[in-house]
């Protein structure tokens, strides 16, 4: 574990980049996560943190295909907010533990 300044907070974070505390994250800290992997973050990736972030906190077991059924964004359009690893890059900067689902 290493601590890590993010948006003006001293932050926890696993050896992977994903947020130990989730009740640190803010906007901004999310901003600043996304800004390191070069994603610049809209409103639409702030729908889909906070559909993330509501459903790990209800213990729900996140999926692609789970965030594709919310009516948020589909699948491709996931893949297009969120490059390179859709469920692995906005679970880090909705500031919640990897899913399982992730290698």
């Amino acid at each position: 574990m290493t601590q890590k300044t993010i948006a003006g907070k001293t932050i926890e974070v696993t050896d992977e980049g994903y947020m130990k505390d989730a009740s640190q994250w803010t906007r901004e800290v999310a901003a600043a996560l996304a800004k390191e992997d070069g994603i610049e973050l809209t409103d639409k990736h702030y729908e889909v943190l906070e559909f993330l972030r509501n459903s790990s906190a209800k213990g729900e077991t996140l999926t692609i295909r789970k965030v594709g059924k919310s009516g948020i964004v589909d699948i491709k359009g996931l893949y297009q907010l969120f490059p390179g690893g859709p469920l692995k890059l906005s679970s880090k900067f909705a500031g919640i533990p990897k899913p399982a689902s992730c290698v």
